[in-house]
């Protein structure tokens, strides 16, 4: 099976700077999502329900909560059947730099790559929200006799210009590649979509290691994927080819496949709150295709006070463990772990993250509320931007971002 012949790598280095403070003081994979996970178990889950049971993570920018969480939750996989979630910090492995880029990342652990032996190399995102299979991503690629394939989404030609472009041939070979095209290239027979790069390739793994070299000598390189490694290859007439999302997405709404980049408050707050409505575009309670994450023991959560002024409840929201809701009202919101609400607060279209507590009488709409924080007694956001936007960070959308240096609650603790 071509899966026990695979080795992903995750990169997971990036900062994600468009999340603002949300990136301060983690990586953007380490980021809070869907009430309980983080965005880096994506893949990872994707990985091992695929059936890809060796798997490296490519660290770099702040990443000690990111550490702390494989350790804790993805050391269930068992060594002895060479199955493993392997860190892999930037060390200055092959020369005294950090990594430069995407492709630069992998070159500095080529020697663990080569120790691992692989048949296939999967490289993935670490910061993306999505459910794929990606033995089918492999299996196409074996089928057509690739050097390299790349996932691909459809996307709208205004969005395309924020990816990297692939026009194919009618066997799905790439033809060419442009990074952030102006103009980009359009679907055959689809002249208002393009096919966007989703970051997740896979290479034959010699050829994957004779390209890392020959891309780290040449000086004129920036050692990325995107902006070197492909064009060269589909320039060179390698056998590069694209492959459909859509072959392989897992629990598809209404046919559409679900792929989000939370990289912006906006887009976090709006695939969070997304979750819950009756229906969501992401299924968090597929059996077949579970999450996995670090599971932390905690009490279930508790609403009470049953008073006409003062009631304990959440509609149509999300709750986790350890959340005490005391007299307050709780609507179209997610709540995190260990969140407490205190008496006559009311929490509209919000995300609250791990650990916060709402002191009486708060009121907050429209917010992302970081870990840590303690909202004082009374205080009103999300009905005022321009005064809101003197303490907080505002988005042009109209989303407010709370974090505890912003509250004057500025010990850093690990998030």
């Amino acid at each position: 099976m071509a899966t026990r012949n695979t080795l992903a790598l995750i990169l997971a280095g990036g900062r994600g700077s468009r999340l603002h403070n949300m990136t301060d003081w983690r990586a953007k994979p380490a980021v809070p999502f869907g009430g309980k996970f983080r965005i880096i178990d994506f893949p990872l889950s994707n990985c091992v329900n695929s059936g890809v049971r060796r798997i490296g993570v490519v660290t770099q920018y702040k990443a000690q909560s990111l550490i702390r969480h494989i350790q804790r939750g993805w050391s269930f996989l068992d060594g002895r059947f060479k199955e493993f979630v392997e860190l892999l910090p930037a060390q200055q492995r092959t020369e005294e730099t950090w990594y430069q880029g995407t492709a630069d990342a992998v070159f500095q652990n080529l020697d663990i790559l080569r120790n691992h032996d692989p048949s296939y190399v999967l490289i993935l995102g670490g910061d993306h929200i999505y459910k794929m299979d990606y033995s089918k991503l492999l299996d196409e690629h074996i089928q057509k006799g690739a050097d390299m394939s790349i996932a691909c989404l459809e996307v709208s030609l205004e969005e395309a210009r924020a990816f990297g472009v692939m026009a194919v041939d009618e066997q799905w070979r790439i033809t060419s590649f442009a990074e952030k095209p102006e103009n980009p290239t359009p679907i055959p027979g689809q002249p208002d979509r393009a096919l966007a790069s989703m970051g997740i390739y896979v290479f034959n793994s010699q050829f994957l290691f004779e390209q890392l070299i020959r891309d780290h000598d040449d000086n004129a390189s920036t050692h990325d994927f995107g902006k070197d490694i492909i064009p060269y290859l589909v320039n060179s007439q390698y056998r590069v080819y694209a492959h459909r999302f859509t072959n392989s997405c897992v629990n598809m709404a209404s046919g559409i496949p679900y792929w989000r980049d939370v990289g912006t408050i906006d887009a976090y707050w709006e695939a969070n709150i997304d979750l819950t409505t009756v229906t969501p575009d992401l299924n968090l309670y597929d059996e077949d295709w579970p999450i996995w994450t670090y599971q932390e023991q905690l009490p279930p959560a508790k609403f009470v006070f049953d008073d006409d002024n003062r009631r304990g409840q959440a509609l149509d929201s999300m709750v986790s463990g350890g959340c005490i809701i005391s007299g307050a009202t709780i609507r179209r919101s997610l709540l995190f772990s260990n969140v407490q609400v205190r008496s006559f607060g009311i929490i509209e279209d919000s995300v609250i993250l791990p650990n916060v507590d709402i002191g009486r009488h708060a009121r907050l709409k429209n917010v992302v509320v970081e870990k840590n924080c303690i909202i004082p007694e009374g205080l009103r956001v999300g009905f005022d931007a321009e005064e809101d936007g003197k303490r907080f960070h505002v988005t042009k959308k109209g989303i407010t971002l709370i974090t505890p240096e912003m509250l004057g609650q500025g010990i850093h603790e690990l998030r």
